[in-house]
């Protein structure tokens, strides 16, 4: 029996990792919170129970690396700084983006180079000193501290026990145990960020661990989908404005972060940043893309223009490219759909090919060729530190239209205009802002300078149109408006005003004739349709679906719905209703379901 007794030595380190699981939880909700710590302790006082059996899971996991380890010190500060690096990424991804953390989120460690380029500004240089002189003192602490030894047949009862608390937590959560719901756990999956602050970080990282995108409809079934498939297959093809003679080059052009800052109400500005853009919108198809996401997500996005699917259907906080299409053989998209009809798909990318799976989503989708930065041939950047430029990003483009010989369809994702926008890394800011407050001043400008570049970018790229022989449209657009400091949009007005904060420019150009009718706010899912629509290609019964959908409810999105007429939708007609009810009867039989939609629809 004295094998299974503690020392003195070892009660005390029992007792402080009893103690760093309540604090490991304290400090991963008041990252939730935004470090509000009035706000943690009144949602323990509310929800004691829950903090109470988050902190006995860090306070076994704790324990369990313990006694896996020789040093019994060393593998519980590895986890507890591990825990306390998440509560840090916690934070400032939901002050960036308003998301909180998710478990797919970590699939971005395997681009740990690039997230250090892109998020280089976000932590102070005083903060990382701060935090190496702690990491050290405690590596210190832990050598000095006297040693603790503990018999084989303790350390394999703690760890026996420690690997059984935490299976059955992860049994609990994941299968919303009657026992998880008498303490009040509910998986909120359709708010996450109601998730995260009431079922606290643990319970709301835990139970996303096992999440579908899409719950299952009712009455999915064949048959379902066989009616809904007769239904769109029965109806015509609508004409477009003007035919072109043979198959059009379709590129789309994705401007990472990019929107109008002229919309912005409190500001000034010293000359027009996008001069060829303000002009040409009134001389063709030109609107505002209502965007899925803000600040972040980019894969988002091209989910719904390559695919047609809506995020307004997935749970909040989906990725579809880490969850699921990576993990699927074949994906129907307008890539798939114009590769059948002899066309060369093509995606350009100035930046690594890995992020958000990149290199193994397009082949899915039926992208026959992906070049990522290492492979572009106009790689130029505006500075050393600066990102691959827009114009470059495009004279790639331009240069693979006028070497293919057959109809090609280009999907370019650019990167110039990421965040962080440090003054100096696009070159220098021409134009100045007025009536912005002093500290946001450098950076408001600095972004407006980037935006000037793009509009400079696409002006290029319409004078290079002229020379393709092959009838060429581009679809241009912003992914999401940029994650740039709260108190600029704050002084704008738009804290509040949902549909703001997630339009971006959209605007159509070609060297043949697509007419000038205005697009209204359009969600990404419906530019397939309407290129279809402008270019004479047939309507698979598919897009005929989608086309009935934007023709009620252009803007789909979960943070607001645009109705035809340009109004916000406050409620839906039973018309309305129904369409919906196809759309994702139809989604989720193509990313969870038996995909019966492939043979029925395309």
């Amino acid at each position: 029996m004295r094998h299974f007794l503690p020392t003195k030595r070892l009660g005390y380190l029992l007792l402080a990792l009893f103690i760093s699981g309540f604090v490991l939880n304290f400090i991963l909700q008041a990252a939730s919170y935004d470090m509000n710590i009035i706000r943690v302790f009144n949602w323990i006082s509310e929800f004691y129970w829950l903090y109470l059996f988050g902190s006995l899971f860090f306070f076994f996991l704790l324990l369990a690396v313990a006694a896996l380890l020789p040093n019994m010190y060393a593998g519980p500060l590895v986890v507890f700084m591990a825990c306390v690096t998440l509560g840090f990424v916690d934070y400032k991804k939901l002050t960036t983006t308003g998301e909180p953390l998710f478990p797919w989120d970590l699939m971005l460690l395997k681009n740990a180079g690039e997230m250090s380029r892109i998020t280089k500004g976000m932590v102070s240089p005083l903060a990382i000193i701060m935090a190496v002189v702690l990491l050290a003192g405690l590596i210190w602490l832990i050598f000095k501290l006297p040693k603790l030894t503990i018999r084989l047949p303790l350390r394999f009862t703690y760890l026996l026990l420690s690997l059984s608390m935490i299976w059955g937590f992860g049994l609990m959560v994941g299968g919303q145990h009657t026992l998880a719901s008498a303490i009040r756990y509910q998986n909120i999956y359709w708010n996450q960020k109601v998730n995260y602050t009431q079922n606290g970080f643990l319970f709301a990282f835990t139970g996303n661990l096992r999440q579908d995108l899409i719950e299952k409809p009712e009455h999915y079934s064949r048959e379902t989908l066989m009616q809904i498939a007769k239904k769109y297959n029965s109806l015509p093809d609508i004409a477009s404005v003007s035919t072109p003679v043979e198959q059009p080059n379709i590129v789309y052009m994705m401007d990472e972060a990019f929107f109008d800052v002229t919309r912005l109400p409190a500001f000034t500005w010293s000359e027009d940043p996008l001069k060829f853009i303000h002009s040409k919108e009134k001389l063709s198809p030109s609107g505002e893309l209502l965007s899925p996401e803000f600040g972040g997500n980019t894969a988002n996005i091209e989910f719904e223009a390559l695919t047609g699917m809506s995020m307004y259907f997935l749970k909040d906080g989906s990725i579809p490219y880490q969850q699921k299409i990576v993990k699927m053989s074949s994906l129907p998209s307008i890539v798939s759909i114009l590769k059948d009809r002899g066309y060369k798909t093509l995606a350009v990318h100035p930046f690594d090919d890995t992020f958000y799976n990149r290199n193994r989503v397009y082949p899915i989708l039926g992208f026959e060729q992906f070049t990522s930065e290492q492979e572009m041939q106009n790689g130029g950047r505006i500075t050393p530190n600066g990102y691959i430029s827009d114009r470059s990003a495009v004279q790639e483009v331009v240069q693979e239209l006028k070497a293919s010989d057959k109809p090609t369809f280009v999907h370019l994702i650019t990167m110039q205009n990421h965040f962080p926008f440090v003054k100096g890394m696009n070159g220098p800011n021409t134009i100045t802002a007025e009536g912005v407050k002093p500290e946001h001043k450098e950076e408001l400008e600095t972004y407006v300078q980037d935006t000037k570049l793009t509009d400079e970018a696409l002006a290029f790229l319409d004078q290079e149109l002229k020379t393709i022989k092959r009838p060429t449209i581009v679809v241009f657009w912003g992914d999401h408006l940029p994650a740039l400091s709260a108190g600029i949009y704050t002084q704008a007005g738009w804290d509040s005003n949902s549909r703001m904060k997630h339009e971006t420019q959209l605007l159509y150009i070609a060297n043949f004739d697509i007419g000038k009718q205005p697009l209204g706010t359009l969600s990404p899912a419906f530019i397939g349709p309407s290129i279809f629509k402008l270019t004479g290609q047939s309507l698979p019964a598919y897009y005929k679906l989608l086309e009935k959908v934007q023709e009620e409810i252009p803007g789909l999105s979960k943070n607001v719905l645009v109705g035809a007429s340009g109004d916000i939708i406050t409620g839906l007609t039973a018309a309305q209703q129904e369409l919906l009810n196809d759309y994702r009867l139809v989604e989720y039989d193509m990313l969870e379901g038996e995909n019966y939609s492939q043979s029925l629809l395309f």
